[in-house]
């Protein structure tokens, strides 16, 4: 039926997945035949089995989990007892990740409420409501939408202003709960803890808390996600019993190019132009398409892109059903386009990952998914935007010039036949807790029972914050110290200051980039990209927060150069590989931007190195590391292996594939190799959490490092290039211009790391 473009020998793999039949049931008993009628008015009727069982088991007072697929009905299956429960003069809250989503499901809430006959008591809360909006919720709203954000730094802050919906909460709805992860994910959970405790103050000694209902695209081991985020046991619901179209997957690489990049490296063609190439041909074929973009500037230049494809081969007049989808477009822009691509007005739209989540599209032919998404969950989620209508449909995956993105097109059963990721979060650690615990003495003061309500690593934090002065002990419970306020801390993964980048001559702001990142980006000499213009930094203050800049194209590319060091601070569990061995502890990274490299723009030329002189950072978090004896790294010295340049590409690929393994980007997590540890006094490769204190990755890393390992020695093998590209071994972010690097030599140190690996004898 569809035709997946002009070259099918870049297809690597094609798969069929059948349809599937519904499973209906009925509507539990005590659904008030209003709610039936409202849901009716909207098409749904009696519901699928998920739906019923997610609403019965809510309404009977159980905490759920629905982990099924995309397009299955979520939003039916939570909203039934949150609606019932509101009709009887309860109050809901609805959290969603992003506000795009919580605004999203406005209109479909209140159009259940005004059809149910109960009124319109809905409301959004988010940093654009404006005073009298919030007020108004405050005293009328039953069902307020919001996201994590907005809870932690308004409702919770201020929760004796909303005394009256606390009291009467009976159900919190966390949804596409598969978002919540690492850093973020672990501040979220702690808001959660938080919410939980100010509930239970609201509602008096001995009454039930709220029921929690998550959401979720399907993970693995939802019941156990579950608990990590609210702290409370949960029944997990999997069994998806909506109906499905036939589904044709395919997988696609794009070719590698005549062009040169780094050390002379063939650049593979991006997969945002094939991306734009395949969304032309299915227009033109009157295919109705949706293409999900990683970013907003590539999302735009793929609608250009196809456009102009369009007018190349003699369909111009189909150019405007082309268009482009991002975050940043005003909301009645995005609902235009919604409608548009619903009624068939336009045929191709090239979106960001904002579509992805909630918003209900249905009737399309094919989904283009330019570059791995970063989870197998948020692959079947975009996968499953098409064919909603239960037509047959097409969903491709088109690889990047990134080694995991390489190693999953050429082994599709780890994609297409292997269980999703489980969530990776982790509530205990001090650096997101601390902030959280002194949030919640703000709040209401600790007392010895919060110490459960937060789990076992509550104690010693508070015991440090009331060494530093900031909770001061007053018979047993912690207050905060004087009238001091507790600044809120960031939930998406950095609290420490932004740095603005303001043009020279106008004082006009740019844009910003947070602390760490200026030193690599916005350095004196740094050409900083932004908006397809290129901009000169002058100068970078990091004690005023300001790198000054000057619109200009020297027409060449920079590159810092970072010197990093690591140091073992703990063990806490060790794998031995016979001469090798696998650990995972606490490590203390300094980190240091020394000079910054001029290339070439156009053909990657190397025009010279400058020095810089930027202060010392240091990053207190958790690693996973690898060693191997000083025998065997001796025995592959003597066979000619570049020891250094096999442990610093070995290092890039890991870092690579590590998102198969754990549910992170590549650009979570940061590197370092030598060829000799003082610590460990063997050539040592590290895989460290980027963020303080650690995000859960390099553990994850640590459980599964035999597959981890194994999949990135397949990746570099499978690459064909001669010597390493940025489909293996090269690395965007890597401090030392991709120097030393040795492809071969990577492939005989994880050869010899996996000679006696516990999964050795079995593998084949």
């Amino acid at each position: 039926m569809l035709r997946l473009g002009r070259d099918s020998g870049r297809l690597t793999h094609v798969e069929s997945l059948p349809a599937r039949p519904g499973r209906r049931a009925r509507w539990p008993d005590w659904m008030p035949p209003e709610l039936t009628g409202a849901f009716a008015s909207i098409g749904v009727g009696d519901p699928w089995e998920h739906q019923a069982a997610a609403a019965e088991h809510a309404w009977s007072g159980r905490n759920i989990i629905l982990a099924t697929g995309t397009a299955s009905g979520k939003s039916v299956g939570y909203l039934a007892p949150a609606l019932a429960a509101v009709r009887a003069g309860a109050t809901a809250l609805y959290l969603a990740p992003t506000r795009a989503l919580a605004a999203d499901q406005l209109a479909l809430v209140r159009t259940l409420s005004l059809a149910a006959g109960a009124g319109n008591r809905v409301a959004v809360l988010d940093s654009d409501t404006p005073a009298a909006g919030r007020a108004w919720a405050r005293s009328h709203a039953s069902y307020l939408l919001t996201t994590p954000d907005m809870l932690h730094v308004g409702l919770l802050p201020q929760h004796q202003r909303w005394h009256g919906f606390w009291r009467r909460l009976a159900y919190v709805i966390v949804d596409e709960c598969h978002g919540y992860r690492g850093v973020f994910g672990s501040h979220v959970a702690q808001v959660l803890r938080r919410l939980r405790r100010v509930a239970a103050f609201h509602r008096g000694p001995g009454a039930p808390g709220p029921v929690f209902i998550l959401a979720s695209a399907t993970i693995s081991d939802p019941a156990r996600s579950a608990e990590l985020l609210t702290g409370l046991p949960a029944e997990a619901i999997t069994q998806d019993a909506a109906p499905r179209g036939p589904l044709t997957f395919a997988l696609w690489e794009p070719p590698l190019t005549a062009l040169r990049g780094a050390a002379g490296a063939p650049v593979r063609r991006a997969a945002v132009a094939e991306t734009a190439d395949l969304l032309a041909d299915l227009v033109r074929d009157g295919v109705q398409t949706l293409a999900f973009i990683r970013s907003r500037r590539g999302a735009e230049a793929a609608a250009v892109a196809a456009r102009a494809r369009l007018a190349e081969t003699g369909a111009g007049h189909l150019a405007d059903r082309v268009a482009a989808y991002r975050s940043g477009y005003l909301p009645s822009e995005r609902r235009e386009l919604e409608q548009a691509l619903r009624s068939g007005a336009l045929t191709g739209l090239a979106a960001t990952p904002a579509l992805e989540l909630g918003i209900d599209i249905s009737g399309l032919d094919a989904v283009l998914i330019a570059g791995w998404p970063g989870t197998r969950a948020a692959l079947w989620q975009q996968a499953g935007r098409a064919g909603r209508s239960g037509r047959e449909a097409v969903a491709v995956l088109i690889a990047r010039d990134d080694p995991l993105d390489t190693y999953l097109v050429h082994h599709p059963s780890v994609l297409l036949h292997q269980p999703v990721e489980a969530t990776v979060l982790d509530p205990a650690n001090p650096y997101v807790l601390a902030p959280h615990l002194a949030a919640a003495a703000a709040e209401l003061p600790l007392t010895g029972a919060d110490l459960e309500l937060f789990g076992p690593a509550a104690g010693p934090v508070i015991a440090d914050l009331a060494r530093r002065g900031v909770l001061r002990d007053r018979g047993g419970r912690w207050h905060p110290a004087g009238a001091r306020t507790v600044r809120a801390a960031g939930l998406r993964g950095t609290d420490g200051g932004r740095v603005r980048i303001v043009e020279e001559t106008t004082g006009r702001l740019i844009g910003t980039v947070d602390e760490p990142s200026a030193h690599l980006l916005a350095h004196a000499g740094a050409v900083y990209p932004h908006q397809g213009e290129p901009y000169l930094i002058l100068d970078l203050d990091l004690t005023q927060g300001v790198a000054l800049a000057r619109q200009h194209d020297p027409g060449y590319l920079t590159y810092a150069r970072q010197v990093t060091g690591i140091e073992i601070t703990a063990t806490h569990q060790v794998a031995g590989w016979g001469e090798a061995d696998v650990r995972f502890g606490d490590v203390l990274v300094t980190r240091q931007v020394t000079a910054f490299a001029r290339r070439d723009a156009q053909s990657g030329r190397a025009l010279g190195e400058e020095p810089l002189d930027l202060p010392e950072r240091s990053l207190r978090t958790r690693a996973v590391w690898w060693t191997l004896s000083a025998d065997r790294a001796a025995g592959l010295l003597a066979g000619g292996i570049d020891l250094p340049g096999a442990a610093h590409a070995a290092e890039h690929a890991a870092i690579g594939l590590l998102p198969l393994v754990a549910a992170c980007d590549r650009w979570d997590v940061g590197g370092v190799s030598t060829d000799l540890h003082p610590q460990t006094g063997r050539l040592t490769i590290f895989v460290y959490d980027g963020n303080e204190g650690g995000a859960g990755f390099a553990a994850r890393g640590f459980t599964a490092a035999v597959q981890w390992l194994r999949a990135t020695r397949l990746a570099i093998a499978a690459c064909e290039c001669a010597a390493g590209c940025p489909s293996c071994i090269q690395s965007p972010k890597c401090g030392n211009g991709n120097d030393p690097l040795s492809k071969s030599g990577a492939l005989a140190l994880l050869d010899a790391l996996l000679d006696n690996s516990p999964e050795s004898a079995t593998d084949q």
